[in-house]
């Protein structure tokens, strides 16, 4: 290559192959990365999941003693009467 252009190109060709070569290197740490992240959102997700579920079981039972006792269940009333409707499955 004794072109003008030569040294150019050849500059070229170094460069494109330096950049492929990290572009190779890092592509397999990004995809890594990228399925650590996947596992750590899904692991939160599931705490998330399962806590909210517990709290809402809680609070449900909670409620219903309250309603219980403002009730009066021990007097003759019926458990729940003045609660019937109350609740997020009503």
């Amino acid at each position: 290559m004794n072109t003008v252009f030569g040294p150019a190109l050849q500059y070229l060709r170094v460069s494109f192959t330096a950049r492929y070569a990290r572009a190779r290197s890092e592509e397999s740490e990004r995809g890594a990365s990228a399925v650590e992240w996947v596992i750590i959102s899904a692991i939160v997700v599931a705490i998330v999941v399962a806590v909210g579920f517990w709290l809402l079981t809680t609070l449900e039972a909670k409620g219903q003693q309250v309603c219980d006792q403002i009730n009066g269940t021990g007097k003759g009333a019926a458990p729940g009467a003045a609660c019937a409707g109350v609740g997020p499955g009503n």
